[in-house]
């Protein structure tokens, strides 16, 4: 059995973890941690886990933990983590990071998005982007996982298959986002209440998303060239879920048929990727509850314009699904296992 920590559990990525965690025929759940809640039971946080985990938050400690268990997972909010997760992989145990602080490979890019200093620079020359439809190989020797934000999994998915081939117009793609409101986690902010959410459709961070590097970053190591996107995101009214509709300028005139064989050819055998029958589109309550991301794809051809579509749910594929994917994946383990 692979033992294993959730450090910061008590939001909802962190809940939504552990929910798969108990799930897992191969794991055993030894420690869950909190610093703003620490002796209550996590089952009083989480009241899904009752009679299933009865665990006792705990401080944080770096070799208490290591101690105890062969993996932890991360979910703590950007800025926060990343001097813990040093200390955690300096004991020779591998993590998984659900936060952005090492998605990044520039430190300075970074900074300027997420508006903090990098707490352990030193070690993003070590952690392995964890996106296994692109980086399968790369993931299982890792010390540590960068687990993907949920807009740039959905994102880098609709796009790669285009940018590998390197059919768009540099500078021409734009990418519309819906999110559900748990992507801005728990946290006490006018936007997210219930009265301002509800009946309500709005854009926020337009063309300023933290995401956009991490995408172009991506795209870059895809395609080798560079890449240059506009991503508009918007909160709806709805707890989980995202879709993302993204657009780009062809180079030359071509079919719906030759684009839909490069999505084919590229993510044919993949088990959480689902290329849509022609004319069915992706939608939110497909996916919801589940590591899957469905896609498709078609042209406008009056305007040589490409347009993707990919639907996921934020908290399993675009967060916690994906990081038990990454962790199946370092500990040589079916990738599918647990995850459904």
């Amino acid at each position: 059995m692979i033992r294993v920590s959730v450090v910061g559990s008590t939001g909802y990525t962190g809940g939504e973890l552990l929910k798969i965690l108990l799930a897992h025929p191969e794991v055993r759940v030894a420690h869950v941690t909190s610093e703003s809640k620490p002796g209550q039971k996590v089952s009083d946080v989480h009241p899904f886990l009752r009679g299933r985990l009865d665990l006792t938050l705990e401080a944080f400690d770096a070799k208490t933990l290591a101690a105890g268990c062969d993996v932890a997972f991360f979910a703590l909010p950007h800025g926060v983590g990343s001097k813990n997760i040093a200390s955690f992989v300096a004991q020779g145990r591998r993590a998984v990071d659900l936060s952005a602080d090492f998605r990044l490979k520039d430190v300075k890019t970074y900074e300027a998005w997420y508006q903090v200093k990098h707490a352990s620079p030193a070690l993003l020359k070590k952690a392995v982007y964890g996106l296994p439809e692109l980086y399968r190989k790369e993931i299982p020797g890792a010390p540590l996982i960068a687990n993907p934000g949920c807009y740039a999994t959905a994102t880098i998915l609709a796009l790669t298959p285009l940018a590998r081939r390197k059919w768009l117009v540099p500078g021409s793609v734009v990418v519309d986002a819906k999110s559900g409101v748990s992507g801005a986690g728990k946290k006490l902010d006018p936007m997210y209440l219930y009265c301002e959410a509800t009946e309500n459709f709005q854009a926020y961070a337009v063309a300023k998303h933290r995401h956009v590097p991490e995408i172009e970053q991506v795209l870059e190591d895809q395609s080798g060239a560079k890449a240059s996107l506009t991503f508009v995101p918007h909160l709806v009214p709805m707890t989980r879920g995202i879709l993302v509709t993204a657009y780009g300028t062809l180079k030359k005139k071509m079919n719906a048929a030759a684009v839909r064989r490069a999505f084919e050819e590229d993510y044919g055998g993949e088990r959480f990727l689902r290329l849509l029958p022609e004319g069915r589109w992706p939608q939110t309550k497909d996916t919801a509850g589940t590591n899957y991301v469905d896609i498709n794809v078609t042209i406008d051809e009056r305007n040589r314009r490409v347009v993707v579509l990919a639907a996921l749910d934020n908290l399993v594929k675009g967060a916690s699904g994906q990081a038990v994917q990454n962790m199946n994946l370092l500990f040589g383990l079916p990738e599918a296992l647990g995850i459904k």
